[in-house]
């Protein structure tokens, strides 16, 4: 009877261990995608802020790395991840159509900036990005 019982109570914490996890991931990962898009937002107001060519791009590069992810087309392993260990990136971390097409329109707005050589226009990518990256973020 005793085996019996432990098996049955076995069973239930099994079943009850996986659920969680399952419903843990899938709430990680939405929390993810916004926090991937908030890194991403708070990289692109550094980089605007920057007083120096070389801080825009910087910051930028880091803004696109949280956007697009290691397997991005403008990923640069290079540069810092700062979104590492939170996802694939925003833009594959995302599920909403809507969302991943402002991503993607932000990811070329911060890529704009990394290759604009005057300061001033380059920061204004980096404003572009924050302010489009905030819009998706919540």
């Amino acid at each position: 009877m005793l085996k019996h019982y432990t098996c049955i109570v076995l069973t239930s914490l099994s079943i009850a261990g996986v659920s969680m996890l399952v419903h843990g991931t899938a709430f990680a990962a939405m929390t993810d995608v916004n926090q991937e898009i908030m890194t991403a937002a708070k990289h692109a107001q550094l980089a605007g802020n920057s007083e120096n060519i070389d801080g825009v791009h910087v910051h930028l590069n880091h803004a696109l790395n949280c956007i697009e992810g290691p397997k991005g087309a403008d990923f640069d392993a290079k540069q810092l991840n700062p979104c590492k260990g939170m996802g694939a990136g925003a833009i594959p971390d995302s599920t909403d159509a809507k969302a991943k097409a402002g991503l993607e329109a932000a990811a070329k707005e911060a890529l704009a900036g990394i290759n604009e050589k005057d300061l001033a226009a380059a920061q204004k990518h980096a404003r572009d990005t924050e302010v489009m990256l905030n819009r998706i973020g919540k």
